[in-house]
């Protein structure tokens, strides 16, 4: 990836369109948006992936993303909170639990950060 300076902040060009990033949210995505969403999607990605290879196929998924950072230290994130929300026929509880556990083993972007953010989740099974 290559990223040009612009007047308030950069810009990315990938093929599905422009990426503009600054700490200004009126000219583009937050460093920080970009790296909750990052992690809050991957972990959802994996997870119905796990869910799919565990017969227990979702219909739907949310998931929401609460964020403690520490402006003392740079404003830099300390935790991440996800909550997912998912839909389908035959979820057991216990085993969503334990898919969601895999899911984090086996998320890039979670794994990436293990050392330094603090990742939390919950969930709940709605019809």
């Amino acid at each position: 990836m290559q990223f040009e300076a612009k007047e308030n902040g950069f810009v990315t060009h990938l093929s599905y369109g422009d990426l503009h990033v600054s700490g200004d949210e009126q000219y583009g995505f937050r460093p920080y948006q970009l790296m909750v969403s990052s992690i809050a999607v991957c972990s959802s990605g994996v997870l119905r992936k796990v869910l799919d290879k565990m017969r227990m196929p979702c219909s739907d998924m949310k998931v929401t993303a609460e964020v403690v950072r520490n402006e003392e230290m740079a404003n830099r994130i300390e935790k991440i909170h996800l909550h997912f929300i998912i839909s389908g026929e035959n979820l057991q509880e216990e085993k969503v639990k334990k898919a969601i556990e895999t899911s984090h083993k086996n998320c890039p972007m979670v794994q990436s950060v293990r050392d330094s953010i603090e990742i939390t989740d919950s969930f709940e099974i709605v019809s």
